[in-house]
């Protein structure tokens, strides 16, 4: 199963880098360039591991997602339960950890396989130059996020 990641360190402490990490609706477009729209689902008003979330790219595809791990301040997890037909399984997380130098390294990490299997081997070697591409502007939308003074303020009042 292919997996992408990318890291890099942001001049905040691990709680906010974690904060900024799981922002929703309107805040969390202020940074992520990947979402159109967001919302958690069944009513829940924030992150939680069991809770599913309602995900539009920017080019429309849909997923929908629920969180397996959300242990504040080090890591979250999420996996794909409904989404384009071409993710067999698709999984997102977080990690978080103080950097010597001050700030915090945020991990940001993607595992998937495609479907159908005998096109996998082709259509998991573009995914992962694909989603390469994808996740690098996330986590740089990201690190924009962690020095925005409109997210910075959502999350103190979180």
């Amino acid at each position: 199963m292919p997996v992408v990641e990318s890291s890099l360190v942001v001049p905040v402490d691990v709680d906010t880098a974690y904060a900024v990490s799981q922002t929703t609706g309107e805040v969390r477009l202020l940074w992520d360039p990947f979402i159109r729209r967001q919302r958690l689902l069944d009513g829940a008003a924030r992150p939680a591991k069991g809770v599913r979330v309602a995900t539009t790219h920017r080019s429309g595809l849909r997923m929908t997602s629920e969180y397996v791990s959300y242990n504040p301040p080090t890591n979250v997890g999420m996996k794909m339960l409904t989404g384009t037909w071409f993710f067999q399984h698709f999984a997102a997380g977080w990690r978080f950890a103080p950097e010597p130098g001050g700030g915090t390294r945020a991990v940001w990490r993607y595992s998937f396989s495609c479907r159908p299997r005998w096109l996998a081997p082709l259509a998991e070697r573009v995914g992962a130059y694909l989603l390469r591409k994808d996740i690098d502007r996330r986590i740089a939308g990201f690190a924009r996020g962690c020095q925005d003074p409109r997210v910075l303020e959502a999350v103190r009042e979180g």
